[in-house]
């Protein structure tokens, strides 16, 4: 936690009743819009219809939120076979607003939102962002991108929700993200964990102490971060940083956030979205502590319903600790970014946790990832810190990794910002030239 000011804990009658409700109101709140979202897809979405009655069921088979187990499950396969507009199950004349994924690994993903779709995201935002510690009054500056992208315009109507002073920066122009930083005093920033390394990288490099900033709160998703990459920013920013799930298909961000009090995992906002935890290769459903994939089931959206998405994030899910939600545990991977390496079985939050604890590192590393002959070549790519000179830092990584991970790898120290930043802050942590 930072030293800069007391943690903000929530007063009697700030947060939303449902953030309190027993397990019971919760549930029974569950089910019954878990109903209506089971036979709002499949009175209008044919790719629904189609896919429940092959499957041999229908929505009213759910008799217990348990029957969930019995319907199919939705994949980035499938918005990216119903491209731009067959998933939605309200005419196209009745949507507020469009966003996309950026479509770098085939056609983008398309999502849509009726009006009440977008007050209903804006409201879990800013419960989000209350969570985080912020409060009506509070300058929030926004460095996800804005556009297609959810990030930006996600976090902007609900701060403006919460009633806080928004700047809508955007992701990119670094020097100018510092600068605005140091002008305008923001209490709150909202951008991707990778990016702001970038940016305390920045402060440095034109001679200024983030520790020093007006900052006091981060809140940080839209890639995996560890807890080591949440040491290293609130030591490096003196700020409390605190991690926001979500994922376009579901909704954009604010579909689970960590509470500042706590700093234990998002509480998912099971009001509006049910979780699951899958066993990834056998789709069984798996009980909470688990390690699977997350799946989620939208029970509130109308333009695009979601029936048991797999998000493929790799946690946990966790019981209630600051509000009556189930948590998860923090990503430690993907189920279709894991890397074989010879024969091992890696993560790049792996390297992250082992390149963090270097001091002579920034904080930014790449996976680089090539075939000689029949044999993987796993190279890593890693950045000094400013001012910082190579004392052996790739030989002793090179050991760890060897060591802890149990896969061979050459560390390739280079230069500050030497590995390319993306315009929207997300890191590109791995290239994987052998599908090449």
């Amino acid at each position: 936690m930072s030293a800069k000011a007391p943690i903000r804990m929530p007063k009697p009658g700030e947060l939303d009743p449902i953030e309190s409700a027993s397990r019971d109101e919760l549930q029974a709140l569950q089910l019954e819009r878990l109903r209506w979202s089971l036979q709002h897809a499949y009175d209008h979405v044919p790719h629904y219809k189609a896919s429940f009655d092959a499957q041999g069921v229908h929505p009213s088979d759910l008799k217990t939120l348990a029957d969930l187990a019995k319907f199919p499950f939705t994949t980035k396969h499938d918005l990216r076979a119903n491209y731009p507009f067959g998933l939605f199950a309200v005419p196209r004349q009745q949507l507020a607003r469009i966003h996309a994924s950026s479509g770098t690994t085939g056609k983008p993903t398309v999502v849509g939102y009726t009006l009440k779709d977008i007050d209903n995201w804006a409201n879990l935002v800013a419960r989000s962002i209350r969570a985080s510690g912020g409060r009506a009054g509070d300058l929030v500056h926004v460095a996800y991108g804005y556009g297609l992208f959810t990030g930006g315009l996600g976090a902007h109507y609900g701060a403006e929700r919460l009633g806080c002073t928004v700047i809508p920066m955007s992701g990119g122009q670094t020097e100018k993200q510092v600068q605005l930083i140091t002008d305008f005093k923001p209490d709150i920033i909202m951008v991707t964990p990778s990016y702001m390394q970038v940016l305390i990288e920045e402060f440095r490099r034109q001679g200024l102490d983030a520790r020093e900033s007006s900052l006091k709160i981060g809140i940080f998703g839209a890639e995996p971060w560890t807890e080591a990459m949440r040491r290293d920013i609130e030591q490096g920013a003196g700020i409390d940083a605190v991690d926001i799930y979500g994922l376009s298909e579901v909704m954009g961000p604010g579909v689970a956030n960590e509470c500042i009090e706590s700093k234990d995992g998002p509480v998912i906002w099971e009001d509006h979205f049910y979780p699951e935890i899958i066993d990834p290769d056998t789709g069984e459903v798996l009980p909470d502590g688990s390690e699977g994939e997350l799946v989620f089931t939208s029970l509130t959206k109308e333009a695009m319903p979601v029936i048991r998405y797999r998000t493929r994030d790799l946690t946990r899910l966790l019981p209630p600790t600051a509000r009556s939600m189930r948590r998860i545990g923090k990503i430690v991977g993907r189920s279709d970014d894991m890397l074989i390496i010879r024969g091992v079985n890696l993560f790049p939050t792996q390297v992250e946790e082992l390149v963090l604890q270097e001091p002579g590192l920034g904080g930014q590393y790449q996976l680089v990832v090539t075939r000689d002959g029949h044999l993987d070549e796993l190279v890593i790519r890693c950045e000094l810190a400013l001012g910082a000179t190579d004392d052996g830092i790739g030989k002793r990584l090179t050991e760890r990794i060897k060591n802890l991970i149990g896969v061979s790898a050459k560390v390739s120290v280079e230069h500050p910002e030497s590995i390319e930043r993306t315009l929207v802050g997300k890191a590109r942590r791995v290239v994987d030239q052998r599908k090449k």
